[in-house]
């Protein structure tokens, strides 16, 4: 069976992407408001057509979403595709106090699907897949998230709504996500089943993610990527304040001094433009390599940008190995559908 090929939206450095890829799907179109990010999709996905776009950017005189002119220029007409991308989640997160109902970044999933219905008149739509933080099922944001489900059924494709943990993939990291999955073969929905790993029986610890690392470079303005040890991402910034000093009892519990466990997991790598988590050790934060590993990125994979922009994508990425098993699911679904088609239509 040929897979489908992939656009995705809201794409970030591309640890969606990189799960589809790695079992064998194109990339085919991948669109990001953050230049840095994409200058990391184009990196690290050199054959996808990888643009820095917002969205929401209409034509003037047609009121059409621009962004639907490069996604053209990337597809061929009435292909076969899928849809993968996870919406800005800041005005769902619980992490977010002061997170409301009507925050304009709760829009962005209408966008979404604006562009699943455009991509539908032209392509041949064979699944959707939207990632969201778990606060989008919270009671405040109840009638957003049953707009989203009815956008589904409008759109004629399947929903199916599960929780996942990072950990029952092998990611060492507490990171719950929302997964609505979407297809337009209600086989293959049924038949849409991720496959999760034994927490027994992999290392899902800090220690064993990031504990044969050697020390990283310190930021400083002179920094080149050769006096960066083990990786170009393995850097941080210099530990100034007092908190840092090693004890046992480490950097009080703070958001912005939250210490990591040597023998638990992280906690989720999802951080504030200086709030990186603290090292085990309690001498330094995390450098931004350390968290892509407990991320569960490959050790070929490079993020480009400042700091701040290296945190923001790092922070913002669906871990590979999720994602990497909701791709395998996908196509096994999907297989299973071309199959009994094959064998009714003989």
């Amino acid at each position: 069976m040929t897979l489908p090929r992939v656009v995705s939206l809201f794409s970030g450095a591309g640890g969606l992407d990189l799960g589809f890829h790695q079992e064998g799907y194109e990339i085919a179109f991948a669109v990001d408001r953050m230049a840095a990010a994409i200058n990391t999709h184009k990196r690290n996905f050199p054959k996808t057509k990888s643009v820095t776009a917002d969205i929401t950017h209409r034509n003037v005189e047609t009121g059409r979403l621009t962004v639907l002119d490069e996604i053209a220029n990337a597809l061929t007409d009435g292909e076969a595709i899928g849809i993968i991308g996870g919406p800005p989640c800041q005005g769902f997160s619980r992490a977010n106090p002061n997170s409301r109902a009507d925050d304009p970044r709760n829009q962005m999933p209408t966008f979404y699907l604006e562009i699943v219905e455009a991509l539908q008149a032209r392509y041949d739509v064979q699944f959707v897949l939207f990632e969201n933080v778990m606060g989008i099922r919270d009671a405040k944001h109840s009638v957003t998230f049953r707009s989203i489900l009815s956008r589904f059924e409008e759109l004629k494709l399947t929903a199916g709504v599960a929780e996942h943990s990072a950990l029952d993939y092998g990611v060492p990291q507490t990171r719950n996500r929302v997964i609505i999955s979407g297809f337009k073969s209600q086989g293959a929905a049924g038949a849409f089943m991720p496959k999760t790993t034994s927490r027994a029986d992999v290392d899902l610890t800090v220690r064993g993610a990031i504990g044969h690392l050697s020390q990283p470079a310190f930021f400083s303005r002179s920094l080149s990527v050769g006096d960066i040890p083990t990786h170009p991402n393995h850097w941080t910034m210099t530990p100034r304040s007092k908190r840092f000093k090693g004890e046992t009892d480490g950097p009080t519990p703070t958001r912005s001094f939250r210490r990591l466990s040597w023998d638990k997991p992280s906690p989720t790598v999802a951080y504030g433009h200086r709030e990186i988590h603290v090292h085990p050790d309690g001498t330094r934060r995390l450098s931004i390599y350390e968290a892509m590993l407990l991320q569960g990125f490959p050790k070929t994979f490079i993020l480009e940008g400042t700091l701040s922009q290296q945190v923001e994508q790092v922070s913002n990425a669906v871990p590979p190995p999720v994602a990497r098993s909701l791709a395998a699911a996908t196509a096994v679904a999907l297989s299973k559908v071309s199959s009994s088609g094959q064998a009714h239509a003989a």
